[in-house]
C-alpha cells in the first residue's frame, strides 16, 4: 500500500479518498478514470485511492474488514474528510462504512446527485435535482427532515404515536409528491410547445451524448449562443433550445441536452425524464462522440442504452465524430460518410476550431428538403384519400 505518511496538512473540507473494487467486469480502469473525472467535476481534491479485488460486494461493507482497515489507515495518514465509493451502496453499508470509519462515506450516485445539484440553473432543473436526491434519500432515512416545513414550527406537526421517523418520512413524501405535480406541469407546457413547432413544420434536432464529448460546443458553433461550455463532466445540465437557419432552406430548431454517463443513476433518468422530452419528441439526432476518448466505443454504446430506456432509441441519429484535433483521426480530416441510403451518417469534425462544421449544416439541409418533399407527398395522398390516409415521416 503506498505511503502516505507524509501527508499532515489541515483536514480540508473538500478533500477525499476515492475506493474502487474490481469485480472483474473489464471496465474497472475505465469507471475508475471516470470517478476521477466526477470527483474534480465536483470541486474535491483527491487525495488518494484505494483499489481492491473482489468476486462479490460484502453484504455489511461493501468491501472487506482488511480493505476497511486499510481506508482507515489512509484517512488517518492524508486527513481526508470524506470516502466516495466508485460503486452504489446500500444504506447498510453506507451507514455501517461510516460509523467503522467515523468519516462521511457517499457512493457514486450521491457524487453525481451533488454535481447535478450545484450545476443546476433552470427552475425545472432545480426541481428535478431535488427530486432525484430527494427519492435516492428516501431509502436512508434516518432523522432530519422536519426542515421541509419550518414554517409550523414544528408544533403539531406530528399526528399520535408517530415517531420522528414516520413525520419524517411522512413529509418527505408530501415534498415529493408536490415536486412530481411541479414538473408534470412543465412537461405539459413542453408537449404544447412541441405540437406548435410541429404544425409550423420546424424539424427539431437534439445534440445528445457522453458528458464531456463537446455537445454544448458544438451547439454554440451552430447557433452562435453562449451556452457555458467546459472540459469537465456534466458542464450543462438544463436544456437549451435555439433555432437555427440553414440558408435557402429553412430552419431548424436545435436543443443540447444533459450528458450521458454509464450507469445514470435510475432516479436521475425518471427525474430528468421532462428536460429529455426534448430527446425524445426530436425528428434527428446529433450523437457527438469523444473521438480522443479511448473508451468511446463503450461511451456510444451508454449514450444508445439510455436513449432507449427513455423511448429515443428509433429516431435517425447522425454520428458527429468531434475533437478530431485531438486524435489520431485528424490524419484522414474532417468529412462524411453517407449511408445506403445517401444519407449524411457520419461527420469529422471538431466544435472547438470549427474545422467541419459546414457538413453539420450540410446534413440538415438535406433533412430539411427531404421532409418538405415527404410532407408534399403526404398531403397530395392526404386530398386523395380524404384524409383517410396518414403517412409517417423518417429521415
Amino acid at each position: 500500500m503506498p505511503d502516505y505518511s507524509g501527508v499532515h496538512e489541515p483536514k480540508k473540507s473538500n478533500s477525499v479518498i476515492l475506493v474502487s473494487l474490481d469485480f472483474g467486469g473489464g471496465m474497472h480502469a475505465e469507471s475508475l478514470q471516470e470517478l476521477q473525472q466526477l470527483a474534480v467535476s465536483d470541486k474535491f481534491e483527491v487525495l488518494a485511492i484505494v483499489e481492491g479485488k473482489r468476486s462479490r460486494p460484502d453484504p455489511r461493507m461493501f468491501v472487506g474488514s482488511g480493505k476497511v482497515n486499510e481506508i482507515a489507515q489512509v484517512l488517518a495518514q492524508t486527513d481526508a474528510s470524506l470516502v466516495i465509493f466508485d460503486h452504489d451502496l446500500s444504506p447498510a453499508q453506507q451507514r455501517n462504512l461510516s460509523l467503522h470509519l467515523n468519516c462521511n462515506v457517499i457512493d457514486r450516485t450521491s457524487l453525481i446527485l451533488d454535481i447535478f445539484a450545484q450545476r443546476a440553473k433552470s427552475h425545472e432543473g432545480k426541481l428535478q435535482v431535488e427530486l432525484a436526491q430527494l427519492e435516492h434519500l428516501a431509502t436512508r432515512l434516518i432523522r432530519g427532515w422536519t426542515h421541509l416545513e419550518r414554517q409550523k414550527g414544528g408544533i403539531g406537526l406530528r399526528g399520535p404515536g408517530e415517531t420522528q421517523l414516520e413525520t419524517d418520512r411522512r413529509l418527505l413524501r408530501k415534498r415529493v409528491k408536490l415536486l412530481k405535480e411541479k414538473l408534470a406541469s412543465l412537461q405539459r407546457q413542453r408537449k404544447v410547445q412541441s405540437r406548435s413547432r410541429r404544425r409550423t413544420q420546424v424539424l427539431s434536432v437534439s445534440i445528445v451524448g457522453y458528458t464531456n464529448a463537446g455537445k454544448s460546443t458544438l451547439f454554440n458553433r451552430l447557433t452562435r449562443a453562449d451556452s457555458y461550455a467546459a472540459d469537465q463532466l456534466f458542464a450543462t445540465l438544463d436544456t437549451t433550445t435555439r433555432k437555427l437557419y440553414i440558408s435557402e432552406c429553412g430552419s431548424v430548431v436545435v436543443s443540447d441536452t444533459v450528458g450521458f454517463i454509464r450507469e445514470l443513476p435510475h432516479t436521475l433518468v425518471a427525474a430528468f425524464r421532462a428536460t429529455l422530452e426534448e430527446t425524445v419528441q426530436a425528428d434527428i439526432l446529433l450523437h457527438v462522440v469523444d473521438v480522443s476518448s479511448p473508451n468511446r466505443d463503450e461511451q456510444i454504446e451508454a449514450v444508445n442504452k439510455l436513449l432507449k430506456e427513455i423511448g429515443a432509441d428509433t429516431i435517425p441519429q447522425i454520428l458527429v465524430l468531434n475533437k478530431i484535433d485531438l486524435s489520431d483521426m485528424s490524419t484522414s480530416g474532417v468529412g462524411y460518410t453517407r449511408d445506403e441510403y445517401g444519407r449524411i451518417s457520419r461527420i469529422r469534425l471538431s466544435a472547438k476550431t470549427g474545422d467541419g462544421l459546414e457538413f453539420v449544416r450540410q446534413a440538415l439541409a438535406e433533412i430539411i428538403k427531404d421532409s418538405k418533399v415527404l410532407h408534399e407527398e403526404s398531403t397530395k395522398i392526404e386530398a386523395v384519400t380524404g384524409g383517410c390516409a396518414t403517412v409517417q415521416l423518417h429521415f
